[in-house]
């Protein structure tokens, strides 16, 4: 039994490097993302400085341990093997909840994760024992968990939410005041005195603040407690000086500083009070292995009242784990795929969104309309016009294929995410609370955007959409990690040695499938065959580069249609699901260059209207085409997944018939396209009437069939349905045709 505990310890250790992995894949986002989105400093430069600041916050952290140790649960309520139960719960179920948020892309709060999985995992533990006891009831649960000190960390959580959002708002609001979008000639005159009160604010509550609870905070007690205000006083003179000195040497903005060292001391802050998120529980089970083998006592009965003592320094341990964060952090692709969601909900500027909007969203947008067309009735017109002065966005005219060279934002709003973040992450940690970096990193940058008016009527409703998202993943993890904890903890206890086994093996197989799962969807992000925006600026270019698009869209709607028509004749869900998502990832893409027509239109000559004109209707003959595909697809989904009737043979006999013909035409006009021969196109006109004409007959011998043998309504109901949408469709292609072969004779 002694060799199934070491077992266990020897797990303890490899799960914690891939809790490190997955944590830092997850938590990057939150120090990396100011500096990415304003594009002040250079990629390898960022991660250089964010390296530094996460080995040196190793050293912080270990003043954090003791919540792993102590800070959900009563330690000597449990005995040594109930505790390693616990751990061993806790550690998979962490790492499985963590590597599913990264998969998908959705940051979520390794302090929340960790601190409900110990909360689950403690009190199903908790009520196995009591139901084992004769003497105790569901009532004595209390004295199992920490119950102020659990509450005291919830509340915190909860409460950095808010915090975190309007300091954010109410700092980037002032600053946005003082400074403007036009900010580089304010940061001459401000410059230096911001980068004084900046730099003070990330020295004091980084190295100050953060010392108190590691054990280095003895050397500096004295001078820290008695000499607080000169100490600031002094910083605050020296820094602003520095200030000046570098923007007059260097002819640079102080802001690019702030950033780089606003990055560091976040990163410094992120590993000092989140690396207990993910060697905490590690740790503290071997510190118990070690109590319970010097013991002599059987693993039974020996009480874990040890886990109160003071956590020993473990240097070594610390100093490896640092190094796989910072391995993490260069190598992570998935961490990247969590930056690009806070990035993209804070960005200035308009472009594609990626969550769609909810009646919560409307809801809480007209509600901030109103809010903002009262205030703008209180306040005087002259203020409110200086204040909108104050907010007037540059005009910046970059080529079109050079706009991904825009920063999401600017370095003061990069600036205000950094300096506020990075206070409230170090007041927590002095105070030894495992405030959730994520929630406030994102709520920083949250607040800010708003306050920036980066969330305007264009683009608010999907923004919100996305943060209420994100908050609500956020309260997903607190329920599924104490439910998923709490169920393996039981599971363990019943199965012991062989149902870790099984967990494990389970979590790298899952571990393995979500590694394989991103890599698919990293590689059809980076997918080339779908459609591409116009950036032609002539209606000869336009042609050239819509015959792509078009090529593109009629050889997947014949894929799409075929499979359609397959899985509805074998009655074949999967099939007919798998249709229905080919459509409606199609439908997005024509939908994201619609809604690029604005910036399309701009980018175009002033001569060329006749272009523009041109590429709106291709584009409205495109939308119709998959809307019709959209019709079909849901329409045979929803027959098949209602376990109606199949479709008589005569009618799956008609439309394999139909099916083949408009292959015919899809194939020849997709080789049209591909070959830019558009002299072709009168071919394909001519088999118009052709088309309509077997289309009408169909629907005439259906007519029949009712009358004299058709049993099912909601047969007759799919197959009318069926052969309208299908004349919608060829419709809609011919007159695509008949637009292009218009144009394509007047070039």
């Amino acid at each position: 039994m002694d060799n199934l505990y070491l077992l266990m310890i020897i797990a303890l250790g490899v799960l914690a490097v891939t809790d490190l992995i997955v944590g830092v894949s997850n938590d990057a986002v939150n120090f990396l993302n100011s500096a990415i989105g304003s594009k002040a400093i250079p990629m390898k430069m960022i991660l250089i400085i964010a390296s530094l600041g996460i080995f040196i916050g190793t050293i912080f952290s270990n003043g954090m341990m003791e919540v792993a140790r102590n800070g959900i649960f009563v330690p000597q309520q449990f005995f040594f093997d109930e505790i390693m139960i616990i751990f061993m719960a806790v550690m998979i179920a962490d790492i499985l909840l963590l590597d599913f948020f990264n998969t998908i892309g959705i940051p979520t709060s390794t302090t929340v994760s960790i601190v409900f999985n110990l909360f689950g995992a403690a009190v199903v533990m908790a009520l196995i024992k009591i139901g084992h006891s004769d003497s105790q009831t569901i009532q004595d649960l209390a004295s199992y968990i920490n119950v102020d000190k659990a509450t005291d960390i919830i509340t915190g959580i909860i409460l950095s939410v808010f915090i975190a959002f309007t300091i954010g708002a109410i700092v980037q609001y002032v600053s946005r005041l003082i400074f403007t979008f036009h900010y580089e000639t304010k940061v001459k005159s401000f410059g230096a005195i911001f980068g004084g009160l900046a730099l003070t604010s990330i020295f004091y509550f980084i190295f100050v603040k953060g010392l108190k609870g590691t054990p280095y905070y003895d050397v500096f007690k004295d001078i820290i407690e008695q000499d607080t205000l000169y100490l600031v006083g002094i910083s605050f003179i020296v820094l602003t000086v520095f200030s000046h000195l570098f923007m007059m040497i260097f002819k640079k903005s102080i802001l690019i500083v702030v950033i780089g060292v606003g990055t560091f001391s976040l990163a410094l802050a992120f590993a000092g009070n989140d690396l207990v998120n993910f060697i905490g529980v590690p740790m503290a089970g071997y510190h118990a292995y070690l109590d319970w083998t010097a013991s002599g006592i059987s693993a039974s009965e020996f009480s874990m009242e040890s886990l109160n003592n003071k956590v020993p320094a473990e240097p070594l341990i610390l100093f490896i784990s640092g190094g796989i964060m910072v391995v993490t952090l260069w190598f992570s692709k998935k961490a990247r795929s969590v930056t690009e969601t806070e990035i993209g909900l804070s960005r200035q500027s308009d472009g594609s969104e990626k969550f769609n909007p909810h009646f919560l969203a409307r809801f809480l947008v007209k509600g901030g309309t109103k809010i903002s067309q009262a205030f703008g009735m209180i306040v005087p017109k002259n203020s409110m016009e200086k204040i909108d002065k104050r907010f007037e966005k540059p005009v910046i005219n970059l080529p079109k294929h050079k706009t991904y060279e825009l920063p999401a934002f600017d370095h003061v709003r990069a600036s205000v995410n950094l300096v506020v973040a990075g206070i409230l992450i170090a007041t927590a940690t002095s105070l030894k609370l495992p405030l959730s970096t994520t929630y406030v990193t994102f709520m920083v940058a949250m607040g800010s955007s708003l306050a920036d008016r980066a969330w305007g009527r264009e683009s608010g409703v999907y923004r919100v959409a996305g943060v209420l998202n994100v908050i609500g993943g956020w309260f997903l993890t607190a329920l599924v990690a104490f439910t998923i904890a709490g169920t393996l903890t039981y599971l363990i206890y019943i199965g012991k040695g062989a149902m870790i086994a099984v967990l494990l093996l389970l979590a790298i197989i899952l571990l393995v499938r979500n590694y394989l799962s991103h890599k698919n969807m990293v590689k059809l992000k980076f997918n080339k065959t779908g459609l591409k925006k116009a950036e032609s600026q002539t209606i000869q270019g336009i042609i050239m580069e819509s015959a792509e698009n078009i090529s593109n869209v009629v050889s997947r709607s014949n894929k799409i249609y075929s499979d359609m028509l397959r899985g509805l004749a074998k009655q074949d869900t999967k099939k007919l699901k798998k249709s229905k998502k080919g459509v409606n990832k199609l439908n997005d893409e024509v939908e994201e260059l619609r809604d690029n027509i604005f910036y399309f239109i701009k980018n175009l000559e002033e001569t060329s209207v006749r272009g523009s004109n041109f590429y709106i209707t291709i584009l409205g003959y495109l939308t119709d085409v998959v809307q019709s595909l959209e019709f079909i697809s849901k329409a045979s989904y929803k027959h098949v997944n209602n376990n109606h009737k199949a479709l008589r043979f005569n009618q799956i006999k008609d439309l394999q018939e139909m099916d083949q013909r408009l292959e015919e035409l899809f194939n020849e006009i997709e080789d049209i396209f591909n070959k830019k021969e558009f002299q072709r196109i009168k071919n394909v006109l001519n088999k118009k009437e052709e088309i309509f004409a077997n289309l009408s007959y169909k629907i005439e011998k259906q007519i029949a069939r009712t009358r004299t043998e058709e049993s099912s309504p909601k047969n007759t109901t799919l197959y009318f349905s069926l052969l309208l949408e299908t004349k919608d469709l060829v419709t809609a292609l011919m007159n695509l045709m008949e637009e292009y072969y218009t144009n394509y004779k007047k070039t």
